[in-house]
């Protein structure tokens, strides 16, 4: 396992991230996904901190509170030192029915923070993360609430997930402006199957120096191995009952008819190709593993040792490529007489 920079900070974060939306067990909108218990929970912990993993991801919203409260009990039932890990969740989504009980406000900002911090039975925040742009509340409002938790000791750090180039970009120059605690990590859907983020949001993370969270790297389960061009409806999986993220299928399958025969000559799964490719870039500091069994997990925490040569690399690369789009065509073009 290596362990890289979160964005521009000292702190090290392990290149695999254990999200545990899987934790709870609900009739909510999660119930596609959570299927795991509490004896459950404590297994897959227990094998990614064996295996290296000090990176944890969960969110107030996962199966209405379960997740943070299993995710921390699982630290608890495994006697595991606080300290060695680096425990992420996030706040912006609606957790209950009142007009307050949603959104990026200052009262719901910290209203949330000290539930969490109950629910996961800790004293700190790690990395505390809008979970996505609330268009009604100003950025200077969520920022200053953000800041005082910082400056209260309860939160570590701060990131984003989920927003537009020009939102992260406001609000990095809204924090510059206020001398507020800035934006350290995106947590953002990137795989070989969607580089949407490659048109404005990854220049802009290498330029503010700010760190990449994936979540959703296999697609959905599209890029799981469950699926080719000839078995294009998987008999498992999460995507028969939850189709998400959206994915181009043909983009998709043309990526599946290189990794299936790859992953064969590897002696490896397509699962792992899919995240080796991500951990081939350089712009990604974390990728966010999520498992309901533990032979999920263990495929998985394999990536780490694909390797893939230039030229399998540039195969992939052609294949997912996005199509050109202004202004990124023009820019490449005018760009030519002042390359490095």
């Amino acid at each position: 396992m290596k362990y890289n920079l979160l964005g521009n900070t000292g702190l090290k974060v392990s290149e695999l991230c254990l999200g545990t939306m899987t934790f709870g067990q609900t009739e909510g909108r999660f119930k596609e996904i959570a299927k795991v218990d509490q004896a459950g929970a404590d297994e897959l912990l227990k094998r990614s901190v064996d295996a290296g993993i000090n990176f944890l991801d969960t969110a107030n919203v996962y199966s209405e509170g379960q997740s943070e409260e299993m995710t921390g009990q699982a630290i608890r039932n495994l006697g595991l030192s606080r300290s060695e890990l680096i425990v992420a969740t996030k706040v912006r989504g609606k957790m209950g029915d009142g007009p307050n009980q949603v959104g990026l406000t200052r009262k719901h900002i910290m209203d949330q923070a000290e539930a969490s911090l109950k629910r996961l039975g800790t004293d700190y925040i790690d990395l505390y993360q809008m979970h996505s742009y609330d268009p009604l509340t100003p950025f200077e409002e969520t920022l200053r609430a953000f800041d005082d938790l910082v400056r209260s000791g309860k939160v570590r750090y701060i990131g984003a997930s989920n927003v537009a180039a020009w939102q992260l970009m406001k609000a990095l120059g809204t924090s510059e402006r206020l001398h507020l605690e800035k934006f350290v990590s995106l947590q953002a859907y990137y795989t070989v199957a969607g580089r949407e983020l490659e048109r404005e949001l990854i220049p802009l993370l290498q330029d503010q120096k700010v760190g990449l969270m994936v979540w959703s790297p296999l697609a959905g389960g599209l890029l799981s191995g469950k699926y080719s061009r000839k078995k294009q409806e998987g008999e498992d999986g999460r995507r028969v009952n939850f189709d998400f993220p959206p994915v181009n299928r043909d983009r998709a399958f043309d990526i599946l008819d290189i990794l299936h025969p790859l992953a064969k000559q590897k002696g490896a799964s397509v699962a792992q190709l899919s995240l080796a490719w991500l951990l081939h870039q350089p712009v990604v500091t974390s990728i966010i593993i999520g498992a309901s069994k533990m032979s999920q997990l263990e495929d998985n925490l394999k990536s780490v040792d694909v390797k893939f040569s230039e030229e399998e690399l540039k195969q992939l690369a052609e294949a997912s490529a996005l199509p050109a789009e202004y202004p990124g065509w023009m820019l490449d073009m005018t760009g030519q007489d002042r390359q490095k």
